[in-house]
């Protein structure tokens, strides 16, 4: 048996391959890590958790407002400043990168700061070291795609756009997945000017149709500026902002544009093509059920392996590759199925299953049940906000096979719908449980009424 320095070597402690390392370390493995940007990876640093906070700065705009139907005088108007929110979301990820640090300290694990570089099937250089290792894991996760036209430089990416020097009063995104979506209702929710621009005719490819046309008007109706079907055609810098060129000939001035038009895997530099890894038709890596790449010492998990790109999904991931390869029970291979997800819009969307499309190819004969409301917080606020609710049903089993929804904590609520939909749950089960009265959600358990079919 071969004598290696560490029976794992991780590449990347964003949050897949921390609960990797954390994980084996856990079962008496000898792991180290390496990273050469910070801990917790995108979705602690540039992803998820600033995103989310930003979300809800947003969120506020619309409750000043709401207030005063409820009796409630603000002193003044609300006056909005970007640089707090940005320095105590700056603080607030410090405390969590300084989290990831202690984890791995506590669970045994060695913390290399540096680019790590594979140089064959067992040994790694980082940081002026050669290190070797019974196992590589790659965890590096995506690194924001920016299309190339005149004047592509002015824009920003999402690793950018948290710590931008001054508030953009005009904001242009350009894209139609749901980092463009959630950052378009962001900046609009705070207070800016804000466009979303899609070559597409509709945002949020892949969604329920109906949930992304909802959305769409939802949006709309609080200021968001939406161009479909047009792209940008060049930026140039102007006097007093951007200039930005439309393919349509439309021509706006705004003070910052965000090019969200994906995210490939960050695996520049890492040396895996000279090793001749094997990779997927969009660039990701090739792997099995075991996480293993075309050569078996090189493992891989999270968004650079080309599956949904979600935290939790590289979560359970680093879980399930942990206990193949570090255990003597090895899991059943990982389910990808009914994954619920959120899109933190404004109104927020959440959605579990499949969508209407794909459940009429799949199953043929469906049920179809939907409803939307004024939610009865607006009946006082006096906002004209509507939220949608949506099961989908297979008509010969009455399983429930998707259920999406547009609205207020959307993501809150459908996760606990998610494990209903996860076990495999009827209409018929939806229908005998009570409801908690007055709520939106009980709506999920008394839409009665089939919609179409």
């Amino acid at each position: 048996m071969p004598d290696f320095d560490y029976d794992l070597f991780v590449i990347g402690a964003g949050s897949g391959g921390v609960r990797a390392a954390r994980t084996a370390a856990a079962t008496g493995a000898r792991v180290a890590v390496a990273e050469d940007r910070y801990l917790g990876g995108t979705c602690v640093n540039v992803g998820c958790v600033p995103k989310k906070l930003y979300s809800y700065a947003a969120h506020f705009h619309d409750a000043f407002e709401d207030a005063a139907g409820f009796g409630w005088q603000l002193p003044g108007v609300p006056t909005f400043d970007w640089a707090t929110l940005r320095e105590n979301k700056t603080g607030e990820i410090k405390r969590l990168n300084d989290i990831y640090g202690r984890l791995l300290e506590t669970a045994g694990v060695r913390l290399i700061n540096g680019r790590a570089q594979v140089v064959d099937t067992h040994h790694v250089d980082v940081a002026g070291e050669r290190i070797s290792a019974a196992k590589i894991l790659v965890a590096v996760g995506g690194w924001p795609w920016v299309p190339d036209f005149p004047g592509s430089e002015h824009a920003v990416t999402s690793n950018e756009v948290f710590d931008l020097e001054r508030f953009p009063e005009r904001f242009l995104v350009l894209g139609g997945g749901y980092i463009a979506v959630e950052f378009a209702s962001i900046f609009n929710g705070l207070g800016s000017e804000a466009h979303l621009v899609y070559r597409g005719e509709l945002f949020l490819r892949g969604f329920d149709r109906e949930v992304r046309e909802f959305t769409r008007d939802q949006m709309a109706i609080k200021g968001v500026k939406l161009h479909f079907e047009t792209n940008i055609e060049a930026i140039e810098q102007g006097e007093n902002g951007l200039l930005v060129t439309l393919t349509n000939g439309n021509t706006l001035e705004v003070d910052a544009v965000l090019a969200a038009t994906g995210r490939k895997p960050h695996l520049e530099g890492l040396g895996l093509g000279e090793l001749g890894v094997e990779r997927n038709s969009d660039g990701t890596l090739k792997v099995n059920e075991r996480f293993e790449t075309s050569v078996p010492s090189i493992l891989a998990l999270g968004d650079v392996t080309g599956g949904p790109e979600l935290t939790p999904v590289a979560l359970a991931e680093a879980m399930h590759l942990v206990k193949h390869h570090f255990s003597d029970t090895p899991p059943a291979p990982l389910d990808y199925q009914n994954i619920a997800t959120a899109v933190f819009c404004h109104p927020n969307i959440g959605t579990v299953g499949i969508s209407e499309e794909q459940a009429r190819e799949k199953y043929g004969a469906i049920r179809v049940y939907r409803t939307d409301f004024r939610p009865m917080k607006h009946t006082l606020s006096g906002s004209q906000e509507r939220c949608l609710m949506k099961l989908i049903v297979d008509d010969a089993s009455d399983v429930v096979v998707g259920a999406h929804m547009v609205g207020e904590e959307a993501g809150e609520l459908i996760q606990g719908i998610a494990i209903a939909v996860k076990a495999g749950l009827t209409k018929a089960d939806f229908d005998v449980t009570v409801g908690i009265h007055p709520t939106g959600a009980e709506e999920f358990v008394t839409m009665r009424s089939l919609s179409r079919t």
